[in-house]
């Protein structure tokens, strides 16, 4: 398994963009985060100066534990992240996580993302699984997911605490790096 670099590898594939966070962001981050869909799966920054940190903490790859993107669209504009997190090198896997802005969704950018972010953890950190969760009501993650190339596995029963202060049940997929044609068969 590699290490990450020390902050976003701009990636480029058919219709999106993964890359650094930056300053040309914020408004669009402050809109997506009160976005009721987002506020509801995603913990939110909060506080005067959370977009800086949030910015800064999505830029900062040093400890090796993650790797995260801005998704642009064609015009540059922010339509979502995705990350790879909780990379565990000893076991070879690691956590994906996305959202996708309101003005952005169903139009295909957080398959195109989440994909593109999977063939960089297999390909690039030599990671042999990648694993998501996301509520049962959330079909919006799960469509995704599924249409990613994740598997789903089983469902958690109230396995995590959301915003909303409730343990929902959870949908876990998988996907392997033989499951993209990348890795070894075993």
């Amino acid at each position: 398994m590699t290490t990450p670099p020390p902050g976003p590898v701009r990636l480029e594939a058919p219709g999106v963009v993964l890359r650094a966070f930056g300053p040309g962001d914020v408004d669009d981050l402050r809109a997506a985060f009160v976005d009721e869909e987002i506020a509801r799966w995603n913990p939110a920054p909060t506080g005067p100066d959370a977009i800086g940190r949030f910015i800064a903490s999505r830029n900062d790859w040093t400890d090796a534990d993650q790797a995260s993107w801005a998704v642009a669209g064609p015009e540059d504009r922010l339509v979502g992240s995705v990350s790879v997190h909780k990379i565990d090198r000893d076991q070879g896997d690691a956590e994906v996580g996305y959202w996708t802005a309101p003005w952005a969704r169903r139009q295909g950018y957080a398959v195109r993302a989440v994909t593109t972010a999977s063939r960089f953890a297999f390909g690039e950190l030599g990671l042999r699984r990648l694993y998501l969760f996301h509520a049962v009501e959330n079909g919006g993650s799960c469509a995704v997911a599924l249409a990613a190339g994740f598997r789903h596995e089983g469902t958690l029963r109230e396995s995590y605490r959301y915003a909303d202060g409730v343990h929902h049940d959870e949908h876990l997929h998988g996907l392997l790096a033989r499951d993209l044609g990348m890795g070894s068969d075993r």
